[in-house]
């Protein structure tokens, strides 16, 4: 029996690609125990980026500045809540005439008013109720959870065992480090996605690609998100 899976960190609100890449996979390994990365181009974890009149711009969650090597399930929500008022403006002032801003703005409202205390949780919340928007069920596993002592490509083979994953469904960002020995000797098939992203309708010129998914569900509406991923599967 095939059993594919995906592992990612549970990033906010991630792009289209994202999305696309559970068409093709059985289970998600959430890796919530390594290290959070803050202040560099590769802090994706706590942000993503959605279109305005002067370009893109962050879509940033509130926390506390943590310390170095704190691991992401570790990182504290900020106890204000002035950022998701602040997150909520971004997205009236700049997709309230977008074709899908009556049916989906209240349910993006709706799971920012939900409470966590700390970052993986209400990523993972954002997470399911886009999940739940697309109709894409997907189970899904936290590494935190299993005990993980690798590190790099033995982590991840690690993990996909623990879980009794023959098949690794991988970004392509990731050749350049991946070692396939590895996954052979233990079984397992790397795959790679190939994601083109698709060209749909947004204000303020020119197309952007690899914004948050929340441009394209406010900009496409649910049904045309959905139509968008099946014609990239």
């Amino acid at each position: 029996m095939t059993l594919t899976a995906v592992i990612h960190q549970p990033d906010f609100a991630s792009y289209l690609g994202f999305f696309q890449r559970f068409l093709n996979a059985d289970l998600y390994i959430v890796l919530d125990h390594v290290q959070f990365v803050h202040g560099t181009s590769k802090s994706w974890t706590h942000r993503d980026k959605i279109k305005t009149a002067q370009g893109d711009r962050w879509l940033t969650v509130g926390i506390r500045k943590p310390s170095f090597g704190t691991p992401i399930n570790a990182v504290e929500l900020a106890p204000s809540t002035g950022w998701i008022d602040q997150n909520l403006s971004l997205l009236r002032e700049n997709y309230r005439k977008s074709a899908g801003w009556s049916e989906v703005f209240p349910r993006i409202e709706a799971l920012y008013g939900t409470r966590f205390d700390f970052l993986a949780d209400f990523n993972m919340h954002f997470l399911e109720g886009i999940l739940d928007m697309l109709e894409i069920s997907m189970p899904t596993v936290r590494s935190s959870t299993l005990s993980p002592e690798g590190h790099r490509n033995e982590l991840l083979v690690e993990l996909l065992g623990k879980v009794g994953a023959t098949r690794y469904l991988s970004g392509l960002g990731a050749r350049d480090y991946m070692r396939p020995e590895l996954f052979e000797a233990a079984g397992i098939e790397i795959e790679w996605q190939h994601f083109v992203h698709p060209v749909y309708p947004q204000p303020f010129g020119e197309f952007i690609p690899y914004l948050s998914i929340l441009d394209t569900l406010l900009n496409c509406g649910i049904a045309g998100t959905r139509d968008l991923l099946w014609s990239c599967k």
